[in-house]
């Protein structure tokens, strides 16, 4: 075969890129001589993806439960993954954020309309039962949900509504970590308790969401917003993804996690717990924590109706 023009330039460009490292660009080309094919599988490790379903139960449906959660999970990754590339060259600006937040909301809608999998994809009955296998486990343990948070808007934005106005200027990133709204979600129903649920989830994760939460502090997306140009800031497109952003986040994702609570568990005239004994009834509907992580890109009269009369 001829090397034409185009070959030797680009021999020439690994060789420089070998010679740069120290490294002999032959022995490179003989390894890709002995390196087998790549294949799909091997490359997505697909029997191992295939093994980490692992049942408490034998209920068929616990396997759709578990499938489920860890799609949400993979989703949250890749969140985290748009998020985090908008502060790896400094201040991000306008076309890089718009694409970035764009992507957030293609997985964030992903999710949403995938939550009927678990509102009617699973036998109710079944679902009561292994259900009682997974205890004290529960969704709310979510370490990269409550990172999409606090890599999206300020910490003071997080806190639980009955502290907002306890909150200061400088308070410590410790201190404001202490009264998360999130927390109120894992209390004994009976006693007002921590449940081992949340004892099990802050001893696991406390400190890695603290070093998160100063890490992020001038760099959440609201931050990064607020640095943009004035004209950047007004850019009409933008400001449509960031709220479609909070709103995805803060109403139809714990709506759809409320929907899917009420089928199961409001079992009428008795309403059953959680598996982590969460306060699920006054800690899913939106409209009750109020989080908002822009809450300038939103109207007096919409910050009012939050999370009230919202269609799927």
């Amino acid at each position: 075969m001829e090397l034409t023009h185009d070959m030797l330039t680009r021999l020439e460009k690994l060789e420089e890129k070998y010679a740069a490292m120290g490294q002999n660009m032959q022995s490179y080309l003989d390894g890709l001589l002995h390196a087998d094919y790549l294949t799909y599988w091997d490359y997505i490790h697909l029997d191992t993806l295939l093994s980490l379903q692992n049942p408490k139960t034998r209920f068929p449906d616990e396997e759709i439960f578990i499938i489920y959660h860890q799609i949400t999970e993979l989703y949250f990754k890749l969140i985290l993954q748009a998020i985090e590339r908008l502060n790896q060259d400094g201040v991000p600006d306008l076309t890089l954020m718009k694409r970035q937040v764009g992507r957030v909301n293609r997985y964030f809608q992903s999710l949403i309309k995938s939550f009927d999998v678990m509102v009617e994809g699973m036998d109710k009955e079944e679902f009561l039962k292994f259900r009682m296998s997974l205890l004290p486990a529960s969704g709310f343990q979510s370490a990269q949900y409550r990172l999409i948070e606090i890599a999206s808007t300020d910490l003071p934005q997080l806190v639980h509504p009955s502290k907002r106005n306890q909150v200061y200027d400088d308070q410590s990133v410790e201190d404001l970590y202490q009264i998360l709204y999130w927390k109120s979600g894992a209390t004994e129903l009976a006693t007002g308790k921590k449940t081992l649920t949340l004892r099990q989830f802050e001893n696991k994760y406390s400190t890695y969401f603290i070093r998160q939460a100063r890490s992020y502090k001038h760099r959440n997306l609201r931050r990064c917003y607020q640095q943009l140009s004035p004209d950047a800031q007004q850019d009409e497109e933008l400001i449509q993804l960031l709220r479609e952003h909070d709103h995805n986040a803060n109403v139809l994702w714990p709506l759809s996690h409320y929907r899917s609570a009420v089928r199961y568990l409001d079992n009428k005239p008795k309403v059953i717990e959680a598996t982590g004994g969460t306060n699920w009834q006054k800690y899913l509907p939106p409209k009750n924590q109020r989080v908002i992580f822009y809450p300038e890109l939103w109207t007096d009269e919409e910050l009012d109706e939050w999370g009230k009369r919202v269609k799927f």
